[in-house]
């Protein structure tokens, strides 16, 4: 089995062979670590790194133009961004709408010419959507990270965004219905694409609760991604939902929205509460832990964790799989436990 065939099966509870398993590594990391420790890292797992070549030095790679340190960058909707170490992905500095008189000669940008963060030729990506297809692999296309709500907060100032909510100011669902035909635009030139998995990545939590109000999502938010879900759905896509944080209490609007997989944080949401009010209705796309066991705890407790959350959200039809994201930080003894769990207990139910 194909891990394109395995995924989708993941994702419809058709029994897969294994649980899919992402180890992502933030650019930062190779600035952090010894490139060539990673590299063997990589090399090692096989699973989790089906491509690697050891030719292959990451440490080189470009990084995107908002996580330059050093540098601010102005996305296509005139965001100013600016991070203070290269790789990490930096925050808004500049909104161009905090104050709502600049909103009368405002123009979004053009979805046939960027997808709101970059430059993108859409022929270019509807030819490697071709040949991912014809190599077997999975077609992904999505929507930058922060594309409804964060929009929102970027081009406004949280606060502001916050108050228009509660004020119910007038020109915020004007100002929605740009950013969402945007949006559908983009979706759009994805399906014509051939993209067989769409991403809606954004982050709605907090620490402890969610940015906004559940109602103010269900207002303001949620009609929105209903909209934008739906040609997904139609076309028989994968819709792919992403939120850290804690979002408990907006997940049931979430599910409401038509998703099929579901990628949210284990601790902060609590692995046992995702099983009560999650498990068998969405896939589950487990975000593993960055901020206390796999950063302090010993490669025993991360193999346990790992364990734990594999009996208590997987089963042998389908409907998990999970993701580690790899931060500067983390001992590289615990990055080694990491791959060898995720390895490992990706054939829990085999």
């Amino acid at each position: 089995m194909t891990d394109r065939e395995n995924y989708l099966r993941a994702v419809r509870f058709q029994r897969p062979d294994w649980i899919p398993m992402i180890f992502h590594i933030n650019p930062a990391c190779w600035r952090h670590y010894d490139a060539a420790a990673l590299e063997d890292l990589r090399a090692a797992h096989p699973r989790l790194f089906p491509e690697f070549q050891m030719a292959q030095v990451c440490k080189g790679a470009s990084l995107a133009p908002w996580q330059e340190a050093g540098r601010p960058f102005t996305d296509p909707w005139g965001c100013v961004w600016k991070t203070t170490e290269d790789g990490i992905c930096g925050a808004v500095v500049r909104h161009p709408l905090a104050d709502w008189a600049a909103f009368e000669t405002y123009r979004a940008p053009d979805p046939d010419r960027s997808d709101g963060m970059a430059p993108v030729d859409w022929a270019a990506v509807a030819a490697a959507l071709r040949q991912a297809a014809a190599a077997g692999r999975l077609g992904e296309g999505g929507l930058p990270h922060g594309h409804t709500f964060l929009r929102l907060y970027y081009l406004r100032g949280y606060e502001n965004l916050i108050l228009d909510m509660a004020d119910e100011a007038p020109p915020l669902l004007r100002l929605s219905a740009m950013v969402e035909q945007f949006n559908t635009a983009v979706v759009r030139h994805y399906l014509e694409a051939g993209a067989e998995v769409l991403t809606f990545p954004e982050d709605l939590g907090m620490q402890r609760g969610p940015m906004l109000s559940p109602e103010h999502f269900r207002r303001y938010i949620q009609p929105s991604y209903r909209r934008l879900l739906a040609p997904v759905r139609r076309a028989g896509a994968v819709v792919h939902v992403h939120s850290d944080g804690d979002i408990r209490s907006l997940a049931h609007d979430l599910l409401d929205c038509g998703i099929d997989v579901l990628n949210l944080q284990d601790l902060v949401n609590g692995v046992d509460w995702i099983a009560a009010h999650l498990k068998g209705r969405v896939c589950i796309d487990l975000d593993i832990d960055r901020q206390s066991v796999t950063r302090f705890g010993t490669p025993a407790e991360i193999d346990r964790l790992l364990r734990e959350e594999v009996a208590t959200l997987g089963s042998a039809g389908g409907g998990l799989m999970m993701i580690y994201g790899l931060y500067p930080g983390v001992p590289l003894a615990n990055v080694r436990a990491l791959m060898e769990a995720m390895e490992r207990y990706a054939g829990y139910f085999a």
